[in-house]
């Protein structure tokens, strides 16, 4: 053995007792317990819990923790005593009984477990969970017939039809075929729905009763003579037992007894029997037949009503027969809407657009598709209502023939009779595509004469000549835009003319764009944007940042001067020129702009409340200077005038 491993166990030795002899000083001595401790612990917790429950305030909560604290020290007798008190204070909820009936099931005081539970299913007969966890109880005990007796009180009250289904499923787990059987009947009686039925057929179905389960589905038409989802079971239920026929009439019948409008679920399963079991032709032919009808029906009561004539057309248009078609359409553009208003022509408009759309793609008669735009055009009064997707459209399909002139002549006149924004965003799209760039020019031309406020057109007029290297255009339409008398949005044309000349390399042009601007309007940031485009300037930093700080300087002598209401947008205005003098570097000279700037914090608070409003106040150092020389100017004004006044 080496010195190394003789020093590595006296390590290991010396660490291990020194970590018992901790664990030593830390582990509490042992006590021992005696009869004495444990009583005095008792009774100083029953009187705590005494306390809790005499204090006026006490919980259900409380109550039953004092209980279960009692049965935790193996008293039953105190710990009863505790739940019967509970009780006179808490028997309206369901809790307190369920926690003392399981208690008394712990202590296998069955009996008294039995006497809860009568007593709370007197009290609280609604409540579904006492019933269940009685009879559960009772079938655990292997007491059948009490947890029968049990279901039969809970049946006297008339409860929801998961408890009856569980009141079968108890007595079929018992092999009671006639007692489920009776009591189905009795579910019924009280609970007269759809629902009902089918489970109870179904269950005389599944023991093999076929003609019990008939006679249940014939009782529930009788009394549900249009009931979709009972037809539709009744159907599946002779479907099953091979009772083709039976199936059938009873699909017929019920087609002939339900409105129309809840028979869809009922059209798919007919459809569906039929395919397996009849003839497909036929069934559809019916169900089409009686379809056609309805729909005739509503359109000749309200021809007006424009999605009838649409859900007709589907049908039509879903057997195929293009005559048909077409005579619906017909019949259903006749209908002209009562008055000259937008909201009567929308849904009407999208007939013609569809009869269009149908001879061009089914059909392919280019003529008649010709002849649908056309009367549709001349029928729309484009004066007073007019459809800028119906122009597209006709536009689009003479383009599709290959017939441009076709299509640029009802543009011309859809600009003519209805000019409208995406009319003329389209038209202009459509040229400059094939490359038109002189036809382009002439419908921006005449797009601004109908819209001389629209800035994006002036802007998109100018970006396409400066695309074809125009400049001198270009300039000429921002000029010719900024001179309008209104515009829509001024500040994005002034941008984007701004930012040409800047694109342009023409500095003194944008200095003196900036210089007009600043004519029409002194909002802050039009200064920023022009002391940040003189900073911006590489040619001479020195001379750049001198102009920068000049627009600033400008600036805050406006905002002094003119408008010293606007404190925010001159203290705004500070902040962007502290940040430009950080920007750059060793030139910057951030003192020259925090002189000009003070911010102060206060807050107010009400008496007694401890709600805080803080808010900044601008101090403007060169104001404050001008003021303390104005008081003292009045100050002395009026000290003359009473020296003169005591004089004389």
């Amino acid at each position: 053995m080496t010195s190394m491993d003789t020093e590595v166990k006296a390590e290991q030795i010396i660490s291990e007792a020194r970590e018992r002899q901790e664990a030593d000083e830390i582990r509490p001595p042992k006590q021992k317990i005696g009869d004495s401790m444990v009583s005095e612990y008792r009774l100083r917790r029953r009187k705590q819990f005494q306390d809790w429950i005499g204090g006026g305030t006490c919980t259900i909560h409380v109550w039953i923790k004092y209980a279960e604290w009692e049965d935790s020290q193996n008293d039953y007798a105190h710990a009863q005593s505790v739940w019967e008190r509970a009780l006179g204070s808490f028997d309206r909820n369901y809790m307190i009984w369920f926690k003392y009936a399981e208690f008394e099931m712990k202590n296998k005081s069955f009996k008294h477990a039995r006497n809860v539970w009568d007593r709370a299913v007197e009290i609280l007969p609604l409540v579904d969970l006492l019933w269940y966890k009685y009879i559960h109880m009772e079938e655990m005990l292997g007491n059948i017939a009490e947890a029968r007796q049990v279901y039969e009180r809970w049946m006297v009250w008339s409860p929801d039809h998961q408890a009856w289904l569980s009141f079968i499923k108890f007595e079929l787990s018992h092999n009671e075929i006639e007692l489920a059987r009776s009591i189905y009947e009795r579910f019924v009686l009280c609970h007269p729905k759809v629902p009902a039925y089918i489970l109870y057929a179904k269950f005389e179905m599944e023991e093999g009763e076929t003609e019990r389960a008939r006679n249940v589905y014939e009782r529930a038409t009788k009394k549900f003579a249009d009931d979709e989802k009972l037809f539709v079971a009744y159907a599946e239920f002779e479907e099953g037992c091979k009772e083709v026929e039976r199936a059938r009439s009873l699909y017929k019948s019920a087609l002939d007894r339900i409105p129309i409008g809840r028979t869809e679920d009922l059209y798919k399963k007919y459809v569906s029997f039929e395919k397996q079991y009849g003839d497909k032709e036929v069934v559809e032919d019916a169900i089409v037949g009686k379809r056609r009808f309805q729909y005739e029906v509503e359109v000749r009561k309200n021809p007006l009503n424009y999605d009838s004539w649409f859900d007709y057309l589907r049908l039509e248009e879903s057997l195929g027969n293009k005559d048909r078609i077409r005579e619906i359409y017909d019949r259903a553009i006749a209908n002209v809407p009562p008055a000259e208003e937008k909201r009567y022509w929308q849904r009407y408009i999208y007939l013609w657009i569809n009869y269009a759309l149908f001879e061009e793609t089914e059909t392919e008669d280019v003529e008649r598709t010709r002849l649908v735009y056309r009367e549709c055009l001349k029928l729309i009064p484009h004066t007073k209502v007019s459809f800028a997707k119906i122009w597209l459209l006709a536009a689009k399909f003479e383009i599709r023939q290959l017939n441009l002139t076709g299509g640029r002549r009802i543009l011309d006149n859809a600009i003519g009779k209805a000019p409208k924004d995406k009319i003329f965003k389209k038209y202009i799209e459509m040229e400059l595509h094939l490359g038109n760039i002189s036809r382009c020019r002439k419908l921006y031309q005449r797009y601004l004469e109908w819209s001389p406020e629209n800035c994006y057109t002036w802007t998109n007029f100018a970006e396409l000549e400066r695309s074809l290297a125009e400049t001198e255009r270009a300039r000429a339409i921002f000029e010719l835009a900024i001179s309008q008398p209104a515009l829509d949005m001024p500040e994005l044309l002034w941008k984007a003319y701004i930012d040409f000349e800047i694109s342009q390399g023409e500095v003194e042009r944008t200095r003196a764009l900036y210089e007009r601007l600043l004519d029409r309007t002194k909002h802050y940031k039009v200064w920023v944007s022009f002391a940040m485009f003189e900073a911006e300037q590489q040619d001479d930093v020195t001379d750049s940042i001198r102009r920068a700080r000049a627009v600033f300087d400008r600036a805050t002598t406006y905002y002094k001067d003119c408008t010293p209401d606007l404190k925010e947008e001159r203290a705004s205005l500070l902040e962007d020129w502290l940040s430009m003098e950080t920007s750059f570097g060793k030139l910057g000279d951030v003192d020259l702009v925090q002189t000009k700037l003070k911010k102060r914090k206060a807050f107010t608070r009400e008496d007694g409340s401890t709600e805080y409003e803080e808010y900044l106040d601008c101090v403007f150092p060169e104001e404050s200077q001008t003021n303390n020389l104005k008081i003292i100017e009045a100050a002395c004004t009026w000290k003359k005038q009473k020296l003169a006044a005591a004089a004389s």
